[in-house]
């Protein structure tokens, strides 16, 4: 079962801590300050109605605890609608916030009643207006509430992202997996009829991870990204959606499940960055799939190039001859033969040369240093 917290509204002063705890009927309650702890549990008739209420909040600074010696307990006041908790904090400073962890409890507010700002202080005879006193500033509490960070549009936007195309690419193997398991080796021919469409859609989505970095949602260089984007889609659209026979082969079976395993782990990383989570298997296996699957992946976008190099001498498709208009012409096999030689080999090499760095990076052997007592 779990057991509610009810609504907390804090305030501070240099050198005092404020809480009132938004609970009607409460006869006794059990309140323990430690020094950097407060635990709160009460009986009282709160926004979940008669029950029992509790909570436990980390503080952002050591205050006087309900047992030291070199101080009064800490007061508790209850009336009929409420409980007052007053903290004395051992040093007197402002604090940014009440919490030590930047996430605030939805349960947490601010007592805009009794709150003063570092910059100006009242006398205790003074009724202070703070609507008045400071036009806007009412807004501004509820949209920074005073030091606790909250997740932006573009966190949020990003986890939806990677979230959505974690989802697609597991879609796509298990669809792939599921008709194996079935039919074996006679599901290979069909691999694009029943998954092309998703692929697609999922590889139009990829161009805005180019995007992202000239935003400013992530970090990073814009040309690796778009290497790597923009030729999957060219094989992906140019050479297996543009020749219906080569939808067939079983190379391009062979093609999507590389690419779907080193999507599936990809995006997990990211969103767990997004978190500054360091979860050491996910970051071993992010940079380090990429050893076998990036020269297979690239081995099998070479496999279908070539292989449609004589459908394409066959149909003329995407080529230009002359006499036109624009007096330009183009080729398209030679084009093909072109990109082979001078596009997915040194390609490859650009790529594999990048991720090598990030790995060496990100899972080379940490040193502590200790320090001689």
């Amino acid at each position: 079962m779990v057991i509610p917290s009810p609504f907390v509204y804090w305030a501070q002063t240099e050198r005092v801590v404020s809480l009132k705890i938004d609970l009607k009927n409460v006869s006794e309650p059990d309140v323990k300050v430690l020094e950097n702890t407060i635990k709160f549990s009460a009986q009282g008739i709160g926004a979940h109605g008669q029950s029992l209420y509790q909570f436990s909040l980390d503080l952002f600074s050591p205050v006087k605890s309900s047992d030291s010696n070199d101080g009064d307990p800490v007061p508790v006041r209850v009336f009929d609608n409420r409980v007052e908790l007053v903290l004395h904090k051992n040093k007197a400073s402002w604090w940014p916030r009440l919490t030590a962890q930047p996430q605030k409890p939805a349960w947490l507010k601010i007592n805009f009643d009794l709150w003063k700002s570092e910059d100006a202080q009242d006398s205790d005879e003074e009724k202070r207006d703070v609507m008045k006193d400071y036009p806007g500033m009412y807004d501004k509490l509820h949209k920074e509430e005073f030091g606790y960070r909250k997740e932006d549009l573009k966190k949020v936007y990003l986890i939806i992202y990677n979230l959505f195309q974690w989802i697609g690419f597991m879609y796509v193997l298990t669809v792939m997996a599921v008709r194996y398991t079935k039919l074996e080796y006679a599901s290979v021919p069909d691999t694009y009829e029943h998954v092309g469409s998703a692929m697609k859609f999922l590889q139009l989505l990829q161009y805005l991870e180019v995007m992202h970095p000239l935003f400013g949602y992530t970090r990073g260089g814009v040309l690796v990204p778009f290497m790597q984007v923009s030729g999957r889609a060219f094989v992906l659209f140019a050479m297996i959606e543009a020749e219906p026979r080569m939808q067939t082969k079983p190379v391009v079976f062979y093609l999507f499940l590389v690419w779907s395993f080193i999507e599936i782990v990809r995006y997990p990383f990211y969103i767990s960055q997004l978190y500054k989570k360091e979860i050491y298997i996910l970051t071993w296996l992010r940079y380090t799939l990429w050893i076998p699957l990036y020269p297979l992946g690239i081995l099998c976008e070479s496999i279908v190039i070539l292989r449609n190099i004589p459908y394409f001498e066959e149909t003329q498709k995407f080529t230009i001859a002359l006499p036109n208009e624009w007096n330009f012409a183009f080729h398209m096999p030679s084009f093909l033969r072109i990109y082979l030689l001078l596009i997915t080999f040194p390609g490859m090499y650009f790529v594999m040369k990048h991720m090598h760095k990030l790995r060496t990076v990100k899972l080379k052997p940490k040193i502590v240093i200790k320090k001689s007592k």
